[in-house]
């Protein structure tokens, strides 16, 4: 796989506290959402957090780093069922904006996943616009702008 398809960054400003915006990205899989955010049921099995989600069903990643308030990194594994399964790296960086927060993410690893090239292509397609609906949905639930819908 073509390494310019190794490496998703996105990045929004969100007019919310610093606490709030880490409160929501420290959540292992809080990205995993349709047209809003929603709570999901976590469960936790040693350093592995369970994540299942009522419309995407079950997801497995295993926090790599949490410094609050200001970076949150997870592994996102791909196949849920098998923790020892190859992953991306998913990073978060907080950083004070004259209005609330710059919330940058970049998901990493693309190109050395196991499994064929086109599914690996074919994911990191998704990941590329899912993170721009992800970082709108953030932006939208931290603010309160959903409230006007």
């Amino acid at each position: 796989m073509d390494t310019e398809y190794d490496r998703i960054e996105r990045e929004i400003t969100i007019d919310a506290s610093p606490q709030r915006v880490w409160e929501l990205v420290s959540e292992p899989g809080w990205y995993i959402n349709d047209q809003r955010i929603v709570d999901h049921q976590v469960e936790y099995d040693g350093e592995i957090a369970y994540v299942t989600d009522p419309t995407h069903g079950r997801f497995a990643f295993r926090t790599v780093h949490l410094d609050e308030p200001s970076y949150a990194a997870f592994r996102w594994h791909i196949d849920a069922d098998d923790p020892s399964s190859s992953s991306t790296l998913v990073e978060f960086w907080l950083t004070p904006a004259d209005s609330g927060v710059l919330l940058k993410v970049a998901e990493s690893g693309f190109a050395s996943l196991s499994e064929p090239e086109a599914d690996r292509r074919s994911r990191f397609d998704d990941h590329s616009q899912g993170w721009r609906l992800e970082l709108e949905l953030a932006r939208v639930h931290l603010t309160g702008a959903d409230a006007r819908a």
